[in-house]
């Protein structure tokens, strides 16, 4: 049934977000999501399980709240009922009944008294603040629990959703490339929870953080009297793990010896302990991440081909924030939304505009995790002003090492007419995005406007022309730092 509903409502571009339970929704509920539409699948309420249903649907804004229930559900019915409940569907439940209950609440909606407008719409759940009103509808927004998050808006993250889902009833090793910070332990969360071990342990090991030594032991466990410091015999994470899933986490750092043992595990689901003399069986399906550039590894002989081909029964390569821009404010509304109360308790937690444009333009090395720290830094100095003078500043050095890494000595170009004429209306066009700048006073949604496109649009030639605010009026090398950025030859 969720299948379905999903199914329907992102078909007409809402944003649809699962909850394995009553708590979860009342957590999101008590942290700030205000959805147009809640469903919620009822049960007996003659159970010991009606009283966490009767908790959120106290919580919930009961204009919004839709029951789904059994023909026999009339206890919870009336329940429903009597605390202003009026929505219900029967299962078992087609498409044209969710249509039809999406149509009956926008209706009420449209036609509610103004005072209770606000109650019964609100406007694009918690994220409508500092979200800009061009960004895509497409989201997709999933708990992982322990406040961990899976959030895709762009169309490669969207598409690694799709890939995960596929992968679910599909137990092979998956091996997981991106740069740091990207998300890649996110992703092998993502993978567990949809698999069938999904009931089982996830336990992650970081190969790049142990010598050798203490891999293999951190890996296969130990006998007593291994190696100094064995004191009693212990599991690997691979006994830990079993009927389980194992993250080997920057798996390109461990050392070629480690991974002929690690091949051999992989091959025959078999292995000894450190010390130890019998064979110990497993079943553990092994997921593995690395930044490390895997084709320049195998070229290099630091990474076992036959590893390699074994681990990639299927790949995932996870972008860079920087390629996928338009998830940032959904990110940074997500990281204020689970900071710890007592943080951002004194604290004015709404990103401005300015700010807001700085992040989409800066990008973000770190990925992931300098983003994350920054929103944290930001929220509690309470002074946003610094945190785009920051920004700023980086934005700016940014630009001037990509200049500096240009090659000075290249080899003259006769320009053709067609690199003139480009030039031409690069030109034109970097004179009058600065002129509209400078006119807003660098208020990007203003000369947005001013200019008939959209703001996405002028971020974009913001940044491909590498215009910073206060930088000096020269075409010349505005076009040349065009052409830095793109690869070209200037004229």
């Amino acid at each position: 049934m969720r299948s379905l509903v999903r199914l329907v409502l992102e078909g007409v571009g809402h944003r649809v977000i699962e909850c394995d339970g009553c708590p979860q929704a009342h957590a999101l509920l008590s942290n700030g999501l205000h959805p147009d539409l809640l469903l919620i699948e009822s049960v007996p309420a003659e159970g010991a399980e009606w009283e966490p249903h009767l908790q959120l649907l106290r919580s919930a804004p009961r204009q919004n709240v839709c029951l789904v229930m059994g023909i026999g559900d009339q206890g919870a019915r009336k329940q429903a009922m009597e605390l202003g409940i009026r929505h219900f569907l029967v299962k078992p439940v087609t498409r044209s009944d969710v249509e039809s209950m999406v149509d009956e609440l926008s209706h009420a909606a449209a036609h509610a008294p103004v005072a209770d407008t606000k109650a019964v719409c609100v406007a694009d759940a918690p994220l409508a603040a500092c979200v800009p009103p061009d960004m895509p509808p497409a989201l997709h927004l999933e708990e992982l629990g322990e406040n961990g998050f899976f959030l895709a808006a762009s169309p490669s993250m969207l598409e690694i959703y799709r890939q995960v889902k596929l992968l679910a009833d599909v137990d092979v090793p998956v091996l997981i490339l991106g740069e740091s910070g990207t998300g890649k332990e996110v992703i092998a969360h993502l993978i567990h929870k949809y698999s069938r071990r999904s009931g089982e342990k996830f336990l992650n090991v970081n190969c790049a953080a142990l010598p050798t030594e203490l891999l293999e032991s951190e890996l296969f466990g130990h006998r007593q009297g291994a190696f100094t410091g064995a004191l009693k015999d212990r599991a690997g994470k691979f006994e830990q793990a079993n009927r389980g899933t194992l993250l080997l986490d920057e798996i390109g750092e461990i050392s070629v010896q480690m991974q002929a043992k690690l091949l051999h595990v992989l091959q025959d689901g078999e292995f000894t302990r450190l010390g130890g003399q019998e064979s110990t069986r497993v079943d553990v399906r092994v997921l593995a991440a690395t930044n490390v550039e895997m084709e320049s590894a195998l070229l290099e002989k630091t990474f076992r081909e036959d590893l390699f081909y074994r681990l990639n029964t299927f790949t995932i390569n996870v972008p860079p924030l920087r390629e996928r821009r338009e998830e940032i404010p959904y990110l940074i509304e997500e990281i204020i939304r689970r900071t710890p109360g007592e943080t951002r308790k004194y604290s004015d937690c709404g990103f401005c505009s300015r700010l807001m444009d700085a992040a989409l333009l800066y990008d973000w090395r770190g990925n992931l995790r300098e983003l994350r720290n920054f929103v944290t830094r930001t929220i509690i100095m309470r002074d946003p002003d610094g945190g785009i003078r920051e920004l700023e500043s980086k934005i700016a050095a940014m630009n001037e090492s990509a200049g500096q890494d240009r090659v000075v000595n290249e080899p003259y170009h006769c320009p053709a007419m067609r690199s003139f004429v480009r030039d031409v209306k690069d030109r034109t066009e970097v004179q009058m995005i600065q002129d509209a700048l400078e006119v807003s006073g660098w208020n990007r949604r203003r000369a947005a406007k001013y200019l008939n496109i959209s703001y996405r649009g002028l971020l974009y030639k913001i940044q491909q022309h590498r215009l910073t605010p206060g930088a000096p009026r020269d075409l010349n090398d505005a076009i040349r730092r065009s052409y830095s950025a793109r690869g070209d030859t200037a004229a």
